[in-house]
């Protein structure tokens, strides 16, 4: 028989697994997503892509700020659903919660556990240059990420793969794994192992000050931080545009090969957006100016001077 889930995601990445699961013939009770924000230049409240998914499939929306609220907790429960499925929802659950369904609670977590515990695994495997991350189906438990894995499956990272092209990837993936995951629950085949207690690292929120560029690190590195943070946030440095300090958001770049041209790590090599790094250098290919449009770099090159030997910040 289907299942009866309570659905938990907020942003683009959990869609896909939504529209699969209902898609799969399960019955979502609710979907549980985080509060309508202000955004824009206007500060409207925006509703978050799964509420707005949700509704047009036409399934009952919860907005609450958080689970601290006993009766958040008591109306959770009151859904007697099978199972809960947790997709990048964005708020801590409490043990309440998770144990309040009859089968559990089950995460799509884009990473290979044990590594990259946390917030952004995404981010952080293609800014540690991993070229292997996976997608895992967990049974949640009251600690972070540290459940039981029941499905998984590795997905390669080629060198020049952004995070939004692996975020696509992962989600895509994610969906049909929790899809397998939930026929076995129903059938009662869903096996869950405990995960390595060695190789655990954390993927901390990505905080503003860990976007800027560094150019005194290898090319590589570079590259790699700027992949992991492309479209968004975007890594950026700061150029000096007639006396006027502007930021720029760096969205795709090659290393130079070997140890690249000479000149101290920031500075402007040649009229290709070559700059410098502690060790080779980078080639930008997409930039984005301040309140402009992403666009290539040859079109901001077409538009703009800037001498070699300029230093970035």
């Amino acid at each position: 028989m289907p299942l009866d889930i309570i659905f938990m995601g907020t942003p683009d990445f959990s869609v896909p697994v939504l529209d699969a699961v209902a898609a799969a013939g399960h019955r979502v009770v609710a979907v549980y997503s985080q509060p309508p924000r202000p955004a824009g230049r206007g500060m409207a409240e925006i509703k978050s892509p799964v509420q707005r998914r949700a509704e047009e499939l036409g399934l009952p929306v919860r907005t609450p700020e958080n689970f601290k609220i006993e009766a958040d907790r008591t109306a959770f429960a009151a859904l007697k659903a099978d199972a809960a499925i947790v997709v990048a929802y964005g708020l801590l659950l409490p043990k309440a919660v998770i144990e309040a369904t009859r089968l559990g609670c089950y995460n799509v977590h884009a990473s290979k556990l044990p590594r990259w515990r946390g917030a952004a695994p995404i981010q952080r495997a293609i800014m540690a240059g991993d070229t292997v991350t996976a997608v895992n189906i967990m049974r949640m438990d009251a600690s972070l990420d540290t459940g039981p894995v029941c499905l998984g499956r590795d997905v390669a990272i080629p060198a020049d793969m952004t995070a939004g092209q692996l975020q696509d990837a992962l989600s895509k993936l994610g969906a049909e794994l929790m899809v397998e995951a939930l026929g076995r629950l129903e059938s009662g085949q869903l096996e869950c192992q405990p995960q390595a207690s060695a190789g655990v690292t954390y993927a901390a929120k990505i905080t503003k000050n860990r976007t800027r560029i560094d150019f005194a690190k290898s090319a590589k590195e570079v590259v790699d931080h700027i992949r992991g943070l492309s479209p968004a946030p975007g890594a950026w440095f700061e150029a000096d545009f007639g006396g006027r300090r502007e930021r720029i958001r760096i969205l795709a770049a090659l290393p130079v090969g070997g140890h690249g041209p000479g000149g101290a790590p920031g500075a402007l090599l040649d009229d290709n957006l070559t700059i410098a790094c502690g060790e080779g250098a980078i080639r930008v290919q997409q930039l984005q100016r301040a309140g402009k449009q992403p666009m290539a770099a040859s079109d901001f090159l077409r538009g703009t001077r800037i001498a070699p030997g300029t230093r970035f910040s």
